[in-house]
């Protein structure tokens, strides 16, 4: 029997502050899977598509989870959230929102749109890393995520 593979991260966020405060949270939290960082929702869908320049990438790249900042340029979190959910390939894909807003409209929103979870970042570093952890326990450890996207 094959080793199933492993639970793939991608982060989309704007913010390179945030990037580097996730990734360094990821390494506190001591997660090892793999994690790929893309910038707005335009990278974000060249990446789950394997477009422009994600196009030498297959689907053993497709991440497990998405973590989904709402706030972004050029594509916000919010119509990639809208596309992701329209593809027939892609829309089983949890996504966690993790993003500053506190807006009940936000919140409303994207849950309506097919949200998993809404998370508003922490304001601390160790605010932070908990989060990572109990998303990890929560995505990686507990819920059985589907490995397939054929």
């Amino acid at each position: 029997m094959n080793d199933p593979k492993p639970i793939r991260i991608l982060i989309a966020d704007d913010d390179a502050d945030d990037r580097m405060l996730i990734a360094d949270a990821l390494e506190e939290a001591r997660l090892k899977n793999p994690v790929d960082f893309v910038e707005d929702g335009v990278e974000l869908m060249e990446y789950l598509n394997h477009e422009g320049d994600y196009a030498h990438l297959t689907d053993d790249h497709l991440p497990s989870i998405i973590l989904l900042d709402l706030n972004m340029p050029r594509k916000d979190g919010r119509t990639a959230l809208k596309e992701i959910r329209a593809d027939e390939k892609l829309r089983r894909i949890p996504i966690v929102v993790l993003t500053t807003s506190k807006s009940e409209e936000d919140i409303l929103r994207t849950y309506n749109l097919g949200v998993n979870s809404f998370i508003t970042k922490p304001v601390t570093f160790n605010g932070l890393v908990e989060v990572v952890q109990i998303l990890s326990k929560y995505w990686i450890e507990i819920v059985a995520l589907p490995h397939d996207f054929d």
